[in-house]
């Protein structure tokens, strides 16, 4: 039985609603026995948590996306910081920079990620990274704020193979989502390859990025098998050769049901 974890969701998204309990039938079904649900600000990874506590199958990551950075303040710091007293989040996340849409000015940005890698570091819990089209200050706040401390993943990862490696070298796991399965993603592809098999992770980052044969249609946790089965064929494995070592690296990647609630 292939077992298989989708590391990043959007299960409070409005699209979900009134459906989760088919849709999490369905990931079941697929293979997919643990999801995790993250946050993109405040309301969001309250939900979350809340249906981590709801659905045995759910974890919960806490954190305010670049687009929403605005947001960051000390009393919404604080305010993830006690959501992840529960046992059921497993990171931070997600943060980063979003230099495509510019939603927040880049320099409220680059603080915010600051700050959650902070709060990360004093919580001991690894972070999830939303990176796009601003590598180079990733990589450089990553290294400033000392992410080798907590560890963690890029994201729905878009970036260089060179990016990748320092990455790695700096102790993060690389995640892949629907985009490798899509005909022009060569690239993409390309470096998926050349990734170790001990730093990789799937996704599928849904309602987003639905993978092939079912893009252009609403995602969902049950087509991180597509992902899983895309980067099998690529590293010329099988996928129930692959899917244990998928499980084995986000047990590592994750902090699962921590025995101390973290204050």
């Amino acid at each position: 039985m292939i077992r298989l974890i989708d590391t990043h969701t959007h299960l409070t998204h409005e699209d979900y609603q009134g459906e989760l309990d088919r849709i999490l039938a369905r990931a079941c079904e697929a293979g997919v026995d643990r999801i995790i649900t993250v946050g993109y600000d405040l309301p969001s990874s309250i939900e979350g948590l809340r249906l981590a506590d709801q659905y045995s199958e759910v974890y919960a990551a806490v954190g305010i996306h670049p687009h929403d950075a605005t947001t960051t303040t000390p009393d919404a710091l604080e305010d993830l910081a006690q959501l992840c007293r529960s046992p059921r989040v497993v990171a931070i996340g997600e943060t980063g920079l979003d230099y495509y849409y510019d939603n927040s000015p880049r320099e409220v940005q680059m603080e915010s990620f600051r700050e959650h890698i902070r709060l990360a570091r004093r919580l001991n819990l690894p972070v999830i990274i939303h990176s796009r089209d601003a590598h180079g200050d990733t990589l450089r706040i990553l290294r400033e704020e000392r992410i080798e401390q907590v560890g963690g993943v890029l994201h729905c990862f878009s970036g260089s193979w060179e990016m990748a490696r320092e990455a790695m070298e700096m102790g993060l796991f690389i995640s892949f989502a629907g985009p490798l399965t899509f005909t022009n993603a060569r690239r993409l592809a390309a470096i998926a390859e050349e990734i170790p098999l001990d730093r990789l992770l799937v996704e599928t980052d849904c309602p987003y990025l639905t993978p092939v044969p079912h893009r252009g249609k609403r995602n969902e946790p049950a087509y991180v098998a597509l992902v899983a089965a895309r980067l099998a064929e690529l590293k010329g494995m099988a996928l129930d050769e692959l899917a244990p070592i998928l499980w084995e690296n986000s047990e590592a990647a994750f902090s699962w049901e921590r025995d101390d609630a973290h204050g």
